[in-house]
């Protein structure tokens, strides 16, 4: 009885240490990083610098895996159903939150999936036309509730960050704008240079450009702070107290993937986003880089899913499908 315990104790021992082993070597073979959205765009390109950093650090290749559709929901969805293995990711955007505020999904957000990492949040810019008569947040108010509906603002869909995003400003001030919504953001920022319409809160990355050339306005940043890539404008909640609304780009696991390799993959991409290369590449882009442990970016998902769904509710916005 005493060599059967024996044998079993040594038995146990082998195989922990054969499981501790395995965790060491991970990985062992190429990892999949599911993007949800097409090449070339701004979640794309902010993931592939990572995934190259990522591949030097675990001497494995991390492969983008772009898997575009239902406004990021196809591909949030494949990587829910990934084996839990530490060798299937995803890196989700704020519309991660604004679809389950806005759709019932096949999948749910917080529990079939598992926080890994935020990499950092991209501001919106309240931008005008530079003929416009609003050269602030204040005066766009004033003008915006003397004049109910006067004022057409532009968005990359509906239920898109930045629709959702002027419905919460629209909630919070009391103003009635009219949403004329687009089927990306390039074509409504050609709008608003043209006059068609007379606002677009939208990502910095793709409307910084007009600022600096003077061809739009930029009133106000989304932000909590003032955004580094535009220090002399103001955020929207110098005049509207605790009006956030901005872009984020986080990294995400299928549920039952093991803790020890949520932790490898965060202390990795801390550490990458503090590399000089790397924050100067990304903050040049108006990406303010984050990072954290898992937990914080839970909280956010959280409080993210709760906002736009009320939001959603309140302006009883009705998706296309």
């Amino acid at each position: 009885m005493r060599m059967h315990r024996l044998m079993t104790a040594i038995l146990g021992a082998l195989l922990a240490a054969g499981g501790a082993q395995a965790q060491e070597k991970y990985p062992t073979r190429p990892i999949r990083l599911i993007v949800p959205f097409p090449a070339g765009g701004q979640t794309d390109i902010v993931v592939r610098t990572l995934a190259h950093k990522l591949t030097e650090s675990f001497g494995q290749q991390v492969v983008v895996d772009n898997r575009p559709g239902g406004g990021g929901t196809i591909g949030a969805e494949i990587a829910v159903r990934s084996t839990p293995d530490g060798y299937s990711f995803v890196a989700v955007s704020t519309s991660y939150a604004s679809n389950a505020a806005l759709y019932k999904l096949p999948y749910d957000p917080l529990k079939d999936m598992v926080p890994v990492a935020m990499i950092g949040e991209i501001a919106n810019l309240m931008t005008v036309n530079p003929s416009s008569s609003f050269t602030n947040v204040k005066e766009l108010i004033a003008y915006a509730k003397a004049n109910p509906g006067k004022i057409n603002y532009g968005s990359g869909g509906i239920g898109s960050g930045n629709h959702l995003a002027t419905e919460l400003f629209n909630q919070m001030t009391g103003t009635q704008m009219t949403h004329v919504p687009y089927k990306g953001a390039t074509s409504a920022a050609s709008d608003l240079m043209s006059g068609q319409i007379q606002l677009i809160v939208g990502g910095l990355p793709g409307l910084v450009p007009h600022v600096k050339s003077k061809r739009l306005r930029g009133i106000a940043v989304t932000s909590a702070k003032r955004a580094s890539v535009l220090p002399d404008v103001p955020t929207a909640a110098e005049t509207v107290p605790g009006y956030v609304a901005v872009s984020w780009a986080a990294i995400l696991a299928p549920r039952g993937v093991p803790a020890s390799i949520v932790t490898r993959w965060n202390s990795e991409i801390n550490r990458i986003l503090q590399m000089p290369d790397v924050r100067t590449r990304f903050t040049a882009d108006g990406l303010e880089l984050e990072g954290g442990p898992p937990q914080r970016l839970g909280e956010r998902l959280r409080n993210d899913i709760a906002t736009w769904k009320k939001v959603v509710q309140t302006a009883d916005i009705k998706p296309l499908r």
